[in-house]
């Protein structure tokens, strides 16, 4: 039984509506735009929204939706052909109405389709239940049964006989392969081992025998040579052992008290100052406003440059046959037209690292998106399936939610509450490195950060944070915000509980008047059930404001493995009705990839979430905001 069965134009109005049940249809199919139609994710046909399954079709030409409604338990087979059906009887019968292409006359013009709709979902369900049940193939029709018995006995002795008759062929022919082979076969006795002279019947002359003796004397002098050789590199560690080690200026010692960095320090006290230069760590460039990720370079610029000269020197009437060539002129786009030009782009895509999956997706929705639409004169398939497909990736980096962190901090600063961030992500891309970057941002725009050190596992953790925490307030120092410190960090060592050292910090800022919490986790794989259960009480337990999760830009195909895992693992392990999940991500390592930028496409794609922060370098101010335009004309270079 449908839920219910709408038409409506791309433009929002709504043509015909069936209305199976009382429940309004309003609300999943807003959902649909929303998530489906609006953000490019129409490489697949169907849509679940709560307990609905929502199926619908495209029609590029006339700028129709066809959408229908059913319970998600139920599994109605004719629900395609049903669609297809009604597409096609809609289209034909309201055809004059709907060419008119003005929403007046979609306004005023009476749609009644009731009857018609009733007659095709009848015949449909007719149709499923007189479809007759698959019936096991009987012996009778197999391929075996038509073989004869005698061809499926086998004997033992038969294989024997075989492999014999097979090698008395093989010795016959080469007994009587005589001539030219057979001698120049004969010849080289000496492999064979035996003694080369006449009672072999191997005559050499003079030069051969000459040429023989003086290859066995070098091959037992060369024999000698090696092991004398060997003889000399083991003697050499001797004599080297004998010297003593040689002392580096800047190496420092091996002394326990110099190299002793965790000196214990209690969480208020003030750090100590900074020896180094602080130009160095700070970097160049303004740290309190992100500015737009530059994924050009000007190895492209000189190359553009040098591709438009040779184009003003062509001929006119060479040019005037290449821009008439594969014009479409005027005719509906089909798969058929469009399947050489989207096979390429895909193989695009997965070169510039988007995963395959994702890939293949994002071809099927624009190849939904452009079927039966009417091309213009004087365009050809390739530029309208490359500009389609350029305007699918902008809107799929530019998701349903903005993350606004210094609007939202100072919201909290007017609730007189601190604003709490959490990093998660695997090992090794970056959360501390990037979260003393998003820190030193925050200070240039005058907000103060506590840093929790909830990394109670990796050695060297909490160090590391103290040491940005250092350098952060040798950039900031108390004296320059009235004696008040801007930066500190909260820790309480190693083998802790990560979410008991997040709520003590959480409460240490609100009574010391932190604005933000930067909570730093461990690093784990997203197939680790204990670990993943300890982030996901960590963040239900401290309900931070923003979760952002790290991702290098280097990945492929396992960016969707880590999201995906990460999304479930979260809202498996969490204990809250509505489990939190991730809000934003932060790209890092993308000064690595070149024009590679597949990695932002594959996780904005799967989530739905921003990309909020891209590092770009190694310095506090190598922090970028994603700029989409950049990004997707990086991914469609050649």
């Amino acid at each position: 039984m449908l839920d219910f069965f709408t038409i409506f134009s791309k433009g929002g109005l709504v043509l015909w509506c069936f209305q199976g049940v009382s429940d309004s249809c309003t609300g999943p199919v807003n959902a649909l735009i929303r998530s489906v139609l609006l953000q490019e994710r129409g490489g697949n046909n169907s849509f679940t929204h709560e307990a609905l399954t929502l199926k619908y079709k495209l029609d590029n030409q006339f700028e129709l939706v066809f959408v229908v409604g059913f319970q998600k338990i139920l599994t109605l087979t004719y629900v395609d052909k049903l669609i297809d059906d009604v597409h096609r009887l809609f289209r034909d019968k309201y055809r004059t109405e709907i060419q008119q292409q003005s929403a007046l006359s979609l306004l005023n013009g009476t749609f009644d389709f009731q009857n018609d709709f009733l007659r095709l979902l009848r015949e449909a369900e007719e149709s499923s239940k007189i479809r007759a049940p698959t019936t096991m193939k009987k012996f009778e029709d197999s391929e075996k049964a038509k073989k004869p018995v005698r061809s499926m006995i086998e004997t033992r002795g038969e294989k024997p006989k075989e492999k014999a008759k097979n090698s008395k062929k093989k010795g016959a022919k080469k007994e009587g392969s005589d001539g030219p082979l057979a001698t120049s076969k004969a010849v080289p006795a000496e492999k064979s081992g035996l003694p080369v002279g006449p009672e072999n019947g191997v005559e050499l002359s003079k030069e051969e025998l000459i040429r023989r003796k003086r290859e066995e004397f070098i091959q037992k002098h060369g024999r000698g040579m090696e092991k004398s050789n060997k003889s000399t590199k083991s003697d050499a560690p001797k004599e080297k052992g004998k010297k003593a080690p040689r002392v580096w200026e800047l190496g420092g010692c091996a002394n326990k008290e110099v190299l002793d960095y965790s000196t214990p320090t209690t969480n208020g006290s003030p750090e100590a100052a900074l020896s180094e230069d602080i130009n160095l760590i700070r970097g160049t460039g303004p740290g309190g406003q992100l500015q737009d990720l530059d994924c050009s370079s000007s190895d492209d610029e000189g190359a553009a440059q040098n591709s438009t000269k040779p184009s003003a020197t062509k001929g006119t009437l060479g040019g005037m046959f290449g821009m008439l060539k594969g014009l479409v002129g005027s005719k509906s786009l089909s798969r058929e037209d469009m399947e050489s030009v989207l096979d390429k782009m895909r193989d695009h895509l997965i070169a510039k690292n988007v995963a395959a999956d994702i890939a293949v997706q994002l071809c099927e929705s624009v190849a939904n998106k452009l079927e039966g639409k009417v091309m213009g004169t004087f365009s050809t398939v390739t530029s309208t399936v490359k500009q389609a497909l350029q305007e699918s990736l902008v809107q799929i980096l530019q998701p349903q939610r903005r993350v606004d962190m210094l609007r939202d901090i100072m919201d909290a600063q007017r609730r007189q509450r601190p604003y709490v961030v959490t990093f998660c992500g695997v090992n090794g891309v970056g959360k501390s490195t990037n979260l003393a970057k998003i820190s030193f941002w925050l200070l240039e725009n005058g907000f103060s950060v506590l840093i929790a050190a909830c990394d109670t596992f990796r050695a060297g953790a909490v160090e590391q944070l103290r040491t940005h925490t250092r350098r952060l307030s040798a950039l900031h120092p108390p004296e320059k915000h009235g004696g008040r410190t801007m930066v500190q960090l909260f820790e309480k060592g190693y083998g802790k509980d990560a979410a008991g050292i997040a709520m003590e910090a959480i409460a240490f800022a609100r009574n010391q008047g932190f604005d933000v919490v930067l909570v730093d986790t461990a690093g784990r794989m997203q197939d680790n059930a204990p670990l993943m259960t300890a982030l996901a009480k960590l963040i239900t337990v401290n309900t931070p404001d923003l979760v952002l999760f790290v991702g290098e830009a280097l990945v492929g195909n396992e960016a969707v493995d880590q999201l995906v895992k990460f999304n479930r693992a979260l809202a498996d392990h969490s204990m809250a009705q509505t489990p939190r999940l991730i809000d934003g991500i932060v790209l890092t390592k993308f000064d690595t990839i070149d024009d590679k930028v597949g990695a932002a496409i594959s996780m904005t794609y799967i989530t739905s979430k921003p990309i909020v922060f891209v590092g770009t370098g190694q310095t506090y101010c190598d922090l970028r905001s994603l700029n989409a335009k950049a990004v997707v004309a990086a991914l469609m270079k050649a």
